[in-house]
């Protein structure tokens, strides 16, 4: 599952923009937060299910949050200043025909091993989602046996520009954010999800109102840190017990990490992050310049 917001300085009164994002995860799945130093990878890279072509030059420096078993980053952020969250999506494709491809999460961390900014990691995620397709089990085979493959949306942020992706297979579409914008586990780009979710997946009970619950959160301005961090430990988006922004359903999906970042173009990124679930626990900050000298075993 999970929920990914970004208010744009329109929104946040300030010189900054603020990405965050709840990763919603089998319960019992380890995730972990931890800095990915620059590297240069020699013809192919491993990612969790194929091998794609190596960057050409360096990656960048990343704090990214992953689940333990896969290579792939549910949500973190670069040196760069641009931060990407993937959400879970299901349309009129069946992703358990397609072969094994990248996840959304190894296309998460892709960009932002790659790009520079909001458009260039844009382009990394679409060229690579052509190249090498999507498919192949996003959960792990012992939590999940048989695993579970889905389609994801995306949301790629850096200070002033923030894109919305929504896929279905190897098809997608783009849409710029202005002023605010939030994703759930649905496509929200109207013309894409009109063509291709898929009709009996059950918005109405287990995504919107949490989807719409986002959208009132970022209507109420300024947005701060504290309002982004008071809505992820938040349970009064329900739809069905227990499919909050928090998440908490037992035996099939909670929130397991959450990050708040705060992007700027004359300074390097802040970054409130923790693993478990929102409502029981605080939140590190640090700053991005730190990261790399900071004990993030125990976020």
């Amino acid at each position: 599952m999970c929920d990914c917001l970004v208010a744009m300085t329109q929104a946040t009164g300030g010189p900054f923009t603020l990405f965050a994002k709840n990763s919603d995860r089998p319960p019992a799945e380890q995730q972990v937060v931890h800095w990915s130093a620059p590297r240069r990878d020699n013809g192919s890279l491993r990612a969790t299910h194929i091998d794609v072509d190596a960057h050409a030059t360096d990656t960048l420096g990343c704090v990214l949050s992953r689940p333990a078993w896969g290579w792939g980053a549910e949500h973190g952020v670069n040196e760069a200043g641009v931060a990407i969250g993937n959400t879970t999506v299901y349309t009129t494709l069946d992703p358990r025909g397609a072969a094994n491809g990248l996840t959304g999460m190894d296309l998460v961390r892709l960009a932002l091993e790659r790009a520079t900014g909001a458009a260039a990691a844009v382009d990394v995620i679409t060229s690579m989602l052509e190249r090498y397709g999507q498919g192949g089990s996003g959960h792990d085979l012992a939590l999940v046996p048989g695993g579970r493959a889905y389609w994801n949306s995306f949301l790629v942020t850096s200070a002033g520009t923030a894109f919305v992706i929504d896929t279905s297979g190897s098809h997608w579409a783009v849409e710029e954010v202005v002023d605010a914008r939030a994703i759930s586990n649905r496509t929200t780009i109207p013309a894409f999800d009109a063509i291709h979710r898929h009709p009996r997946q059950p918005v109405e009970r287990l995504v919107d109102p949490r989807w719409h619950a986002s959208q009132r959160m970022l209507t109420q301005r300024p947005v701060t840190v504290a309002a982004m961090q008071a809505h992820l430990r938040s349970h009064d988006s329900c739809g069905e017990r227990g499919w909050s922004v928090c998440m908490h359903v037992d035996g099939v999906e909670a929130t397991t990490a959450s990050m708040i970042v705060a992007l700027r173009s004359d300074a390097a990124p802040l970054v409130w992050a923790l693993t478990g679930r929102p409502c029981r626990r605080e939140y590190l900050a640090f700053g991005f310049d730190d990261a790399a000298t900071t004990d993030l075993t125990d976020v």
